[in-house]
């Protein structure tokens, strides 16, 4: 039962790490007023940018030296692919909605296309040497040892890493009030001297590079290849985002909420408790969608979104 216990945590952290990684990221964006709808292609391009510098700096580089050099790669990735979509919400005051969907829709082809035309395969494979059996004395630490520090991966403490600086930006920065200003009321912010559109491009940087490098960090510890999916990652990060209010606490503990569906979901098979019950696979495939459409009905009367999100500036507006 203890075996199980840890199994499962572990799992639920392959799970939550990704999962905060890409939600901050999405919040990071719409807390300046830009809907985030296009995570799941933004994860999609850091996942195939990092698996393409894996696999050619395999051979050159320790693993967990070309890993985390694959995690920027990966977020690089994801800013390039942003400032796409940033151009059209920010400077062409496009719908943001269609704009972040037509991400999600040429990414993924995009990157098949690519990975044909260099590597003639559709998957783009690399050798997974990048597991961290054990930190020493760490990993002796009761309970929260084995679960963190035993077969685990640098992009879980990155992940975590990741959490921190959003706090502080959040609580402590200049740049994360001016965030949340141009997020409530972009006329107000600029008549005090800040620069919304500016602002606005720097948060939905951050945004790509945070979305990018969650792509990577949820392919790695799952597969050895990238094959054009991050299992709907992307859009369950939206779901978090809304449910986490915006907020990096809020958002923290959503993710570990939609986390323990997800590893449910995937590792049912060898807990007998869950095996007992005699469910259908597609029961248990299904309980993070449906949980994410019952918490998000509960908890959209009490929305505290951005006032701005959404909406194209327009500096002649009072």
């Amino acid at each position: 039962m203890i075996n199980i216990f840890y199994f499962f945590g572990q799992q639920m952290l392959l799970c939550f790490v990704p999962l905060m990684i890409v939600a901050l990221a999405g919040m990071y964006s719409e807390r300046s007023g830009i809907i985030n709808f296009s995570l799941e292609g933004l994860m999609l391009a850091g996942a195939f940018a990092g698996a393409m510098f894996l696999r050619s700096m395999q051979t050159v580089l320790p693993g967990n030296v070309a890993y985390s050099l694959a995690l920027v790669v990966a977020g690089l990735a994801g800013i390039a692919v942003m400032m796409l979509h940033s151009y059209s919400s920010v400077s062409l005051g496009g719908s943001q909605i269609v704009s972040g969907m037509a991400v999600n829709l040429l990414i993924p082809a995009l990157t098949i296309v690519l990975a044909r035309a260099i590597l003639g395969v559709l998957q783009v494979d690399y050798a997974n040497r990048f597991l961290i059996a054990e930190i020493p004395v760490l990993s002796a630490v009761p309970i929260i040892g084995p679960i963190f520090f035993r077969q685990t991966y640098i992009s879980t403490f990155i992940g975590f890493i990741v959490f921190i600086i959003t706090v502080v930006v959040f609580k402590k920065t200049r740049f994360g009030m001016r965030l949340h200003a141009v997020g409530e009321h972009p006329q107000a912010a600029e008549s005090l001297g800040i620069k919304v559109a500016a602002t606005r491009y720097r948060a939905t940087a951050i945004s790509g590079f945070f979305a990018g490098l969650g792509g990577l960090a949820f392919i790695v510890p799952n597969a050895s290849e990238y094959a054009a999916s991050v299992a709907g990652y992307g859009y369950l990060a939206c779901a978090v985002v809304i449910f986490g209010q915006w907020q990096p606490i809020r958002i923290l503990w959503a993710s570990v909420l939609f986390a323990f569906m997800k590893t449910i979901a995937n590792v049912y098979t060898v807990i007998p408790f869950f095996i007992a019950l005699g469910w259908s696979t597609y029961v248990y495939k299904m309980i993070p969608y449906i949980a994410t459409v019952i918490i998000l009905i509960f908890t959209s009367k009490k929305s505290s979104q951005p006032k701005a999100l959404g909406e194209p500036y327009d500096r002649s507006v009072k």
